[in-house]
């Protein structure tokens, strides 16, 4: 059993709820316990799991949130940062399950954060579990 930390970027409330749930029920089914914290955005998740990882408390991450694209250049830079972080993250042997939803709407995110639906949130949490076993296969 492990223990994960999953990583919300609260933003859309009930987005968020469905996309925790999703993990939530992954992570339990596996038999694996969590905690959840709470960050003001996607571009502090990188940090969030930086900081835990470097604590020993957790095995692995599940990063949770939803990004749906404005009238902007920031939709991108949000998109694309919170993605390289968390990738960075990984290159030094962090096992992550990006579930950070870039959306061009609503109704793109409600489909894939619902458990019912797409499960992102419970995919995020399968990946994170899948790169923590693949690590300890490799001895890490």
């Amino acid at each position: 059993m492990a223990k994960f930390l999953i990583v919300e970027a609260r933003f859309y409330d009930h987005l968020n709820d469905l996309l925790i749930e999703g993990a939530k029920a992954a992570l339990d089914e596996a038999g694996h316990k969590y905690d959840v914290v709470t960050v003001p955005g996607a571009l502090e998740i990188p940090g969030a799991i930086a900081l835990a990882a470097e604590s020993g408390r957790y095995d692995g991450f599940v990063a949770i949130g939803v990004v749906i694209r404005g009238e902007t250049y920031h939709f991108e830079v949000v998109s694309n940062e919170s993605a390289r972080g968390l990738m960075a993250l990984s290159m030094d042997a962090i096992a992550i399950g990006n579930g950070i939803l870039t959306v061009e709407n609503e109704a793109q995110a409600l489909t894939r954060a619902k458990p019912t639906e797409k499960d992102k949130g419970g995919e995020a949490a399968k990946a994170a579990i899948a790169m923590l076993a693949l690590r300890e296969r490799f001895g890490m």
